[in-house]
């Protein structure tokens, strides 16, 4: 497990982090971070606007979804089948956004590996591709004024921390307002607890995994945060908005479904 782990992720991010330093000039290990963390999101943009996609599509078919489980609420296995067609008929992978959590966990920790056991400022020859050109320098100070191998970065945990909570207020839908007289949803309360949790809970947890671990992973974060605003922004202005397009469900004779 250890081996597929640094030859998939640790050893080419590692490698990756040595050229960008190499072939960008001026470059400090922190503008490597940044320029590395954007190729890897661009790497992974097909899934993430995918994962995106699918949960516009989501909304859109909320309607017809409910209509389901009110038809089959006593057949679990007709609405099983159901709901699998409906996801079918309209191209959706409810686990998709699972994929890119998946993706993107290891990813964070190869990059913290690389700061905690790569050897940096000093380059590890013994996992170094033999086409990677060796830089006569490894500047650690981002921009001149952080240590990105040290943590207690208060600066980058803060903006870590900020951009991942405008990054959940953009992204995390809003649970519907409980009407007058309509009693209280167990699905609306769940949906305004995780709300809380990942709009102010989650930055908190964040910031101080940012502040103490290496400041490369807190600026990894960041840019990470910013990239799928910039992302999220992007699917807004070119994916269909829900309630756009009705999906409507089709009436059968329930005597001839039997």
């Amino acid at each position: 497990m250890k081996e597929l782990f640094n030859t998939i992720f640790f050893n080419p991010l590692y490698n990756a982090l040595i050229a960008i330093i190499d072939v960008v000039p001026y470059a400090d290990v922190g503008i490597a971070v940044i320029l590395l963390t954007v190729i890897v999101k661009l790497i992974l943009f097909p899934l993430s606007i995918k994962a995106v996609r699918t949960q516009v599509e989501m909304k859109i078919i909320q309607e017809p979804m409910e209509e389901l489980k009110k038809k089959y609420k006593d057949d679990r296995e007709k609405l099983g089948r159901a709901m699998l067609e409906l996801y079918k008929e309209h191209k959706i992978n409810p686990f998709s956004g699972f994929l890119l959590i998946l993706i993107q966990i290891p990813v964070i920790l190869a990059l913290y590996w690389v700061f905690l056991r790569g050897g940096l400022p000093d380059i590890n020859f013994d996992i170094l591709y033999s086409f990677i050109p060796v830089p006569e320098t490894v500047k650690m100070n981002f921009l001149g004024l952080i240590n990105i191998h040290e943590p207690h970065s208060i600066l980058l945990a803060v903006t870590a921390s900020v951009s991942q909570f405008f990054q959940a207020r953009l992204s995390f839908p809003k649970a519907e307002p409980t009407k007058e007289g309509e009693a209280p949803s167990l699905k609306n309360d769940m949906m305004k607890g995780m709300s809380f949790q990942v709009k102010y809970i989650l930055p908190i947890f964040i910031f101080g995994i940012s502040y103490t671990l290496v400041s490369a992973v807190a600026l990894y974060w960041t840019v990470s945060n910013l990239f799928a605003i910039g992302q999220e922004l992007y699917v807004r202005a070119h994916v269909r908005k829900p309630g756009e397009n009705k999906v409507v469900v089709k009436k059968e004779d329930d005597e001839d479904e039997d």
